[in-house]
């Protein structure tokens, strides 16, 4: 039996014992980290904690609605057992008609019926460390390479244990200069779940430093059932040109090839991502993005003519 959870009701013992063992579990499932990211998040609890769904949400205009939280690719549902389409289902029609509307991700175990759910596929990109640098290095494209001896001509030196701070400013002056849907308190809660991350020994963070030891290129790495997700990095303008990052990852490759580790890129649907991260040799995997509303027709309208209203005025500014 699927029971609905407030807050206060969960049981975060039995909870992140279920995301430990876990068939398909994954760092953003464990109650800290939801906690960090989506304070006041509810749940959906199957038996003894045997599978369980987090219901990560919030409240406008006194409508109550679901919602994807930052840092946080993928959710859904997390199983101690192999999950098929009718259990996805079941906790899919078990969330609580009062979450009006929502838009989150599930996780490539979730497999759902599209003719049923209004849904998309969206793309992330997966290496298995398991063969050896060598092995591995066989399969990067041709501009990866190039762009590795690059880095290496340049110069270019690679270290770990930075503070997420300086990987997360360079961003800021960088390409967060373009994404106004980030702000100063998003930044604020990645540094805390990168430093909780940190604490609990799941996370790394690496640089890349030119020459004249300027950091021009960060990644942040979060570890967890065997996976590697590449969470945040950043790039300045000098990386883009003297190819630190691609030197960067390769660097975390070989440090753990031939290992029991999947490095998660974590994504992309955008293009020119996509193909960075395939230049790897990684392979394409897909996840389910669910939407659904559930509100009345005239408001659906409105709410949509509100966010189309808000992202005119973002690319305007």
């Amino acid at each position: 039996m699927i029971r609905y959870l407030t807050q206060d009701e969960i049981d975060k013992t039995r909870w992140d014992d279920c995301i430990k063992h876990a068939f398909n579990g994954l760092a953003y499932g464990y109650s800290w980290y939801l906690d960090l990211v989506s304070p006041g998040w509810e749940a959906l609890v199957e038996d003894d904690y045997s599978r369980i769904f987090a219901l990560t949400c919030r409240s406008k205009w006194g409508i109550r609605y679901l919602y994807q939280p930052f840092f946080t690719q993928q959710l859904g549902v997390f199983s101690r057992d192999i999950l098929n389409g009718d259990v996805v289902d079941n906790f899919i029609r078990a969330i609580p008609s009062h979450y009006r509307f929502a838009e989150i991700n599930l996780n490539v175990h979730n497999k759902i019926d599209p003719r049923r759910y209004d849904t998309v596929a969206m793309l992330n990109h997966e290496l298995d460390l398991i063969n050896s640098y060598d092995g591995l290095y066989k399969h990067y494209s041709q501009n990866t390479r190039r762009n590795i001896k690059k880095a290496m001509t340049a110069g270019v030196s690679i270290f770990k244990n930075l503070k997420p701070e300086e990987v997360i400013d360079l961003f800021r002056k960088n390409k967060g200069k373009e994404i106004a849907t980030l702000r100063s308190k998003d930044y604020a809660m990645l540094k805390r779940v990168v430093y909780t991350c940190i604490h609990k020994g799941l996370a790394q963070v690496w640089g890349a430093y030119t020459e004249a030891n300027d950091l021009c290129a960060g990644a942040i790495f979060v570890f967890s059932h065997r996976k590697a997700v590449f969470l945040f990095s950043a790039t300045n303008a000098i990386a883009r040109e003297n190819g630190a990052m691609s030197l960067l990852i390769s660097t975390f490759i070989k440090e753990n090839a031939g290992s029991h580790l999947t490095l998660d890129f974590e994504g992309s649907n955008d293009p020119d991502l996509a193909r960075f991260y395939k230049s790897f040799g990684s392979t394409e995997v897909h996840y389910p993005h669910l939407r659904f509303d559930r509100l009345p027709v005239v408001v659906s309208v409105g709410v949509r003519v509100v966010k189309g209203i808000r992202k005119f005025i973002r690319k305007r500014i």
